[in-house]
C-alpha cells in the first residue's frame, strides 16, 4: 500500500504537477530518504511513497519510488532540482538537455549546477560518468566523443554544449562510512575534544599507504608552519616522500626562504624567539634575492638557497603551486598572480590526488576544498575551528578536522610514521 504523508492529505486537490523519482543505496542509515522527503515538503510539495524495499543486512541497498506532487510545474522543477542532489532520479527515462553557450564565460540560463559528488548524465539512452567532478560548475559534452566533464564558468566558450535542467542527470551521494574506512572513526564535526592520538595514527597510515601504493598526497600549507618552527618537520616529510604535491601562497614560500637565508620568520629569530635587528626587512630581502636569481629553482642551482620546504620540493621533485593574493609583497617569481589561472593549474594537479592534508591556512583550504571531489579524503588541521566549519559549510562535507597547534601535530605525525616504518621494515 502506498504510504501517504499525513500532513498533505488536504492538499491533494491543489497539487496538479506530478513526477515519480527513485532513490537507491543506503538511503535509510545514511538519512538520504528523510532528506529527500524533507526537501519536498519544505519546498511546498507533497509526496507519496509508492514502493519501498529495505535492505536486510548492512551491505544490502534499499530503494524507494516516490511520487512528488506540486501546485505547478515551476515548483515541481525546483523540488526535483533539490532532491536530485541527494540522488533522486525521475523514473521516466529522458536524455539530458544540451544548449549551446551563447556567450564567452557564461552558462546558458537554467544550466545544471554541479555538486562535488559522483554524477552521471544520460546520453543517447545510456548513462555516462561525468569527469573532473567539482562543485559549482556546469557540465559540457564533447560532440565528438560524447564524454561529459565539469567546466568552470570562466572556461565556457561560445558554442560549447552545456547541460541545462536536471533531466537526464543523476547524483550518487556519499553514503554511510563503511567499517574499516581510514577515517571511519571521525565525522565532519569540529571539536577540541577529538582523540588526537587516534586521529594522527590514521593520518599517518594514510600517508604511509600513499607512499607505498599508488595514492597521491597533497599538502595545503599556510605560513604558520614556518612561524611555529615546523618548517623542518615538513621538510622531513617531503624528503621521505610522504608529500607528493604542495599548494601554498606567497607567504609560506617567502617565510620559508627567509628562515633559510636569515634564520628568521617575520623577523623573529626562530632559535631565540626574539626580534632580530632590522628583522622586519628580512622577508622583503629574501624575495628580492630570489627575484634576482630568477626563480626558486635557479636560486638553488646558484647555491643561494640551501635548505627549507621549497628547497626540498625542488630537490625531491615535489610539484608545488604558489598562488598570489592582493596583499603579497614581491611576490616571489614562482607565484602565479592570476586567480583564474591558479584555479586551472590546481584543477589539473589534483586529478590524481587521493588524500589532502590542510594545515594552518583558511582561505587556501577553502579554495582547494571547492575543487576536490567528495571521494577525496580531507583532513584539516588548524588551531582555529572556524576553518573546518567554513569548509563544511561550503560543501566540502568530507572534511574532518583536528583542532590543535601545528608543531606538536607534525611532531606526533612523524613519530607515528617512524613507528609504521619500523613495523613494516621500510
Amino acid at each position: 500500500m502506498a504510504a501517504k504523508h499525513p500532513e498533505t492529505d488536504n492538499l491533494q486537490a491543489t497539487l496538479t504537477s506530478i513526477e515519480e523519482v527513485e532513490v537507491r543505496g543506503h538511503i535509510i542509515d545514511s538519512l538520504i530518504l528523510p532528506k529527500v522527503l524533507d526537501c519536498i515538503t519544505a519546498a511546498g510539495g507533497a509526496f507519496q511513497i509508492k514502493h519501498i524495499t529495505v535492505g536486510q543486512n548492512r551491505s544490502d541497498p534499499s530503494a524507494a519510488v516516490i511520487e512528488v506532487q506540486a501546485a505547478d510545474d515551476r515548483t515541481l522543477q525546483g523540488i526535483l532540482a533539490q532532491v536530485a542532489d541527494h540522488g533522486a532520479v525521475p523514473t521516466a527515462s529522458h536524455d539530458c538537455l544540451l544548449v549551446s553557450a551563447d556567450i564567452e564565460g557564461a552558462f546558458p540560463e537554467g544550466f545544471y549546477s554541479t555538486t562535488n559528488q559522483r554524477t552521471e548524465v544520460r546520453l543517447s539512452g545510456s548513462w555516462q560518468p561525468v569527469a573532473q567532478q567539482e562543485m559549482d560548475c556546469g557540465i559540457t559534452v564533447d560532440p565528438a566523443t560524447s564524454e561529459a566533464r565539469c567546466v568552470a564558468m570562466p572556461d565556457v566558450r561560445r558554442g560549447m554544449p552545456i547541460i541545462v535542467g536536471h533531466q537526464g542527470t543523476r547524483v550518487f551521494p556519499v553514503e554511510r562510512v563503511e567499517q574499516g574506512h581510514a577515517f571511519a572513526f571521525m565525522n565532519s564535526s569540529v571539536s577540541t575534544e577529538k582523540p588526537k592520538g587516534v586521529v594522527i595514527r590514521q593520518i599517518a597510515r594514510q600517508l604511509f599507504d600513499n607512499r607505498t601504493g599508488s595514492g597521491k598526497t597533497l599538502l595545503v600549507g599556510g605560513p604558520a608552519i614556518v612561524h611555529t618552527g615546523s618548517g623542518e618537520l615538513v621538510s622531513e616529510l617531503i624528503r621521505d616522500r610522504y608529500i607528493h604535491k604542495l599548494f601554498a601562497g606567497n607567504a609560506l614560500a617567502t617565510h620559508d626562504i627567509e628562515q633559510s637565508l636569515y634564520g628568521t620568520s617575520l623577523g623573529v629569530d626562530l632559535e631565540e624567539g626574539s626580534l632580530a635587528d632590522a628583522g622586519h626587512e628580512h622577508h622583503l630581502r629574501a624575495i628580492n634575492q630570489i627575484r634576482r636569481a630568477g626563480s626558486i629553482s635557479a636560486a638553488i642551482e646558484q647555491g643561494l638557497l640551501k635548505s627549507g620546504i621549497m628547497y626540498e620540493c625542488v630537490k625531491n621533485g615535489v610539484e608545488f603551486q604558489l598562488a598570489g593574493s592582493i596583499r603579497d609583497d614581491g611576490p616571489l617569481p614562482d607565484v602565479v598572480t592570476d586567480a583564474l589561472e591558479n584555479q586551472r593549474l590546481m584543477r589539473a594537479s589534483i586529478a590524481d590526488v587521493t588524500f589532502c592534508l590542510m594545515i594552518a591556512t583558511s582561505l587556501h583550504s577553502i579554495a582547494v576544498g571547492n575543487l576536490l571531489p567528495a571521494w577525496v579524503s580531507v583532513v584539516c588541521v588548524d588551531i582555529n575551528p572556524s576553518t573546518v566549519i567554513k569548509l563544511s559549510d561550503r560543501g566540502s562535507f568530507q572534511t574532518v578536522g583536528l583542532v590543535t597547534d601545528v608543531e606538536p601535530f607534525l611532531r606526533s605525525l612523524l613519530a607515528e610514521l617512524r613507528r609504521l616504518e619500523e613495523e613494516n621494515g621500510t
